[in-house]
């Protein structure tokens, strides 16, 4: 256990990769107090030069996350809702951001908000058991945390609205036939193959990688008229950095690079 940890969350550290294990069992559902953890703690990863990546999982071998815990809306104060959904949209869409790659490891159950983090990272990496649903409509509620938007993004309209529309659930296997997964792995596998994965991202210079992620995101809001000319000038941008100079430097001279992060 890191600095980084909180009440709610357990933070590791392995080199240049965070692990964050969500820690409010038995489901790992969302509060205000974990959500702003989230938020910050994210925050202070992009201010750690020695952290280029990012692994979320739940503790234990059930769930993944659970969502908000629906006692937080059994008075139905719209002041409750407002101060969740505020908190939610901070700490999914500071996640989405995070300058690095952040990678999801499904070990259980993934519902709702659970879903929907899983959905601000950018890959996810199922285990075989695990559950994905957004069944928000079936308690007369709706997916406030990019749910509506990022589900669309990925797997397109028509799957997203059997998910949302008609609450269909769906396991490790559906998931990857849809592309809301990108891998499957066994039972108690999802937070070393995420690990793993992220050992590659070490290998890559996070100056770089922080500009591709941002490019690649573009096509969410931005013509590919607008963003092509984006694209070229990041690449002029990135001579301003020492790991340009690096990575150029290390590739001539046959060896391995070593990552400044600017």
């Amino acid at each position: 256990m890191s600095h980084y940890s909180s009440q709610f969350l357990t933070v590791e550290v392995i080199k240049n990769t965070a692990i964050v294990t969500f820690n409010n069992p038995p489901a790992h559902t969302w509060t205000l107090q974990s959500l702003a953890d989230l938020r910050d703690l994210v925050l202070k990863l992009n201010d750690d030069k020695n952290i280029y990546a990012l692994v979320v999982t739940g503790g234990g071998d059930k769930f993944f996350s659970a969502g908000a815990d629906l006692n937080i809306f059994a008075s139905g104060d719209k002041k409750i809702a407002k101060d969740m959904s505020d908190v939610f949209g901070q700490a999914f869409e500071t996640l989405a951001n995070f300058q690095g790659v952040s990678i999801a490891a499904l070990n259980g159950y993934a519902m709702g908000g659970g879903l929907e983090v899983a959905l601000a990272c950018d890959i996810r990496i199922s285990e075989q058991q695990a559950i994905m649903a957004l069944p928000e409509a079936s308690v007369g509620l709706l997916p406030c945390a990019g749910g509506t938007q990022n589900l669309a993004l990925l797997i397109g309209e028509g799957w997203t609205k059997r998910m949302i529309l008609c609450g269909e659930r769906v396991d490790a296997e559906r998931a990857l036939q849809i592309g809301l997964v990108e891998e499957i792995v066994a039972t108690g596998e999802g937070r070393a193959a995420a690990i793993s994965l992220a050992t590659k991202v070490a290998k890559q210079s996070p100056v770089a990688v922080s500009a591709c992620k941002s490019l690649i995101q573009n096509n969410r809001t931005m013509p590919i008229s607008q963003a092509l000319p984006q694209e070229r000038q990041a690449f002029v941008d990135l001579f301003d950095s020492l790991d340009q100079e690096e990575g150029v430097q290390a590739f001539l001279n046959k060896r391995k690079p070593v990552w400044l992060n600017k």
